[in-house]
């Protein structure tokens, strides 16, 4: 039965009822981002001329009554700081703070790690977003939903192709009262196109309990839950004690609770139609840029560079970067600080990233140019285009899988007249001849 709410404060009043928990993940997590997070940490890559933690943030800040965001992960305390200093300025109705994991908990574990925090003013409810994931965050409709259904949970949940499908969590739900009776991790076999979009809203009184209850099963049944390397087996388990002396180990939403949930009657999925895709490779940057360009060219066009013979919409373009009015650009291109776009250059589907220099004539496309990198004169770096709807970076070529965008790391160079497909290319390399589908060492 479920349990009944408080009505919710206003949001003019001591504090909020409702709070938001972003998930930044670490340092040993985001090696699938390389070689763009070997010089700056995923969550703060610029997606659409902003951090990737920037459009979750603003997606919150436009919730009433949310007056905190907590960010959890395991990087160290200085990597937000900067960003928090900016985010108080803009947003300054909002309180941000970053707690950092001892080491990495999971996506329950934290949670659990930090639930004084997290209960701190007394929320009944609070939004749990991942950091790695583009969509257009209907909050206010999750929230609405938690309302009308009483609810305990409410999962953001999109449909993706059968074949896509199983490399998700699965949800099985009740269509006319959206109400989730099933819910697999990864499955091995189809049971449904209705995948989970990294996107919650819990209870508090219902999901620390929860968490808890998984703890005590696994002090219980203790087993591995990774397998990292020999030297590190002591760490797939964590042996410091909490109440009742359980034991405190990796703990996933997705593995460990929301298949318990699922068995109560409270758990309920909000059904998104808009646009959805994970940021998990460096190349899936290219596609959420995209994304996040062709929403702003509905909700914020302001920001962008104003349509014309060469500037094909949507195109973002920071106001210290250079671009020869004779270069053509878009659509879906970012062009970040300083960097750089000289005469007769052909940018299309590309991240450039600041103080990266593109020389007349060149041409990029699908393609991320990375921070003070270099293109030629009469060069090329290419990519190839993913399918609308493809939740992967990857292709296959002559019998190789290769990734489909190009990718240029930190400080490398392209020599006049060259061409670069399909390639990743780690910082700091210089490139003299023709080269396709290699990961440049």
């Amino acid at each position: 039965m479920a349990s009944l709410k408080v009505p919710s404060r206003q949001a003019n009043g001591t504090t909020a009822s409702t709070k938001a928990v972003i998930l930044v993940g670490g340092p040993s997590r985001g090696t699938r981002f390389r070689p763009l997070s070997l010089d700056l940490p995923k969550p703060l890559f610029d997606v659409a001329g902003h951090p990737i933690i920037w459009h979750c943030l603003q997606a919150v800040a436009k919730v009433p009554g949310i007056r905190e965001v907590i960010l959890v992960g395991y990087y160290e305390e200085h990597v937000f700081r900067d960003f928090i200093k900016d985010s108080a300025r803009e947003l300054p109705q909002i309180r941000l703070q970053y707690l950092r994991e001892y080491q990495a908990l999971g996506t329950a574990g934290g949670l659990y790690h930090f639930r004084d925090a997290i209960l701190k003013g007394g929320p009944e409810r609070f939004f749990v977003l991942n950091a790695d994931v583009c969509c257009s965050f209907p909050l206010g409709q999750m929230l609405k939903l938690f309302e009308e259904k009483n609810a305990e949970a409410v999962i953001l949940g999109t449909r993706v192709s059968n074949d896509a499908a199983t490399n998700f969590g699965c949800i099985v739900s009740d269509p006319q009262t959206k109400r989730v009776l099933h819910y697999v991790e990864k499955p091995e076999s189809h049971i449904s196109n209705l995948i989970n979009c990294g996107v919650y809203l819990f209870a508090t009184e219902t999901i620390f309990p929860s968490i808890r209850n998984a703890i005590k099963r696994r002090t219980e049944r203790p087993r591995l839950v990774s397998y990292p390397s020999s030297e590190q087996l002591d760490a797939s388990f964590f042996s410091e004690k909490l109440e009742d002396g359980e034991k405190n180990e990796v703990l996933r939403l997705e593995q460990d609770i929301l298949s318990d949930l699922a068995d109560s009657n409270q758990f309920f999925v909000l059904e998104t139609k808009d646009f959805w895709r994970q940021i998990k490779t460096a190349g899936s940057a290219v596609p959420a840029n995209a994304l996040y360009l062709q929403k702003a060219l509905q909700s914020q066009p302001e920001e962008l560079a104003a349509p014309s013979a060469n500037i094909i919409p949507p195109v973002f373009i920071h106001p210290t970067a250079t671009v020869d009015p004779t270069a053509k650009l878009g659509p879906n291109v970012s062009i970040g600080p300083r960097a750089t776009i000289g005469a007769g250059a052909r940018v299309k589907e590309s991240i450039v990233l600041e103080d990266a220099e593109i020389k007349h004539d060149a041409c990029v496309l699908y393609s991320i140019i990375g921070w003070n990198s270099r293109v030629g004169a009469w060069a090329r770096v290419e990519g190839t285009p993913t399918p609308v709807g493809s939740h992967t970076t990857s292709i296959v070529k002559n019998g190789v899988k290769v990734q489909s965008i190009t990718n240029l790391g930190k400080d490398c160079g392209e020599d006049d007249e060259v061409m670069v497909q399909n390639c990743v290319c780690l910082p700091n390399k210089e490139l003299k001849r023709d080269v396709t589908n290699e990961v440049i060492m």
